[in-house]
């Protein structure tokens, strides 16, 4: 079965800190095969809270996924962001 990150924001970084986390986060997930489905763009909330920013990346397997979050080039991306943003992130079994 397939896994995903989902991440949906609160609050973004600056653009500068953002842009340069999104560079190093994309290194990690395309290093581990993941493909973006959904990376910011068009937002409309029908239910909750409105969201800046969301992100959905798919990837192999639930392995997979778990195993890039854990990866050195992602925990670099991660120390990039360093709490300058507010977001909840899942890794999530998918079909």
């Amino acid at each position: 079965m397939k896994g995903y990150w989902i991440s949906v924001y609160e609050k973004t970084a600056e653009n500068e800190i953002q842009k340069k986390y999104a560079e190093k986060a994309t290194i990690a997930i395309l290093k581990h095969s993941g493909k973006f489905l959904v990376r910011g763009g068009k937002n409309i909330s029908k239910e909750g809270q409105n969201s800046p920013r969301s992100v959905v990346v798919e990837f192999p397997s639930i392995e997979e996924a778990v195993k890039c979050y854990n990866s050195k080039e992602y925990k670099e991306a991660l120390f990039i962001l360093n709490g300058r943003a507010k977001r909840s992130f899942q890794i999530i079994e998918g079909i």
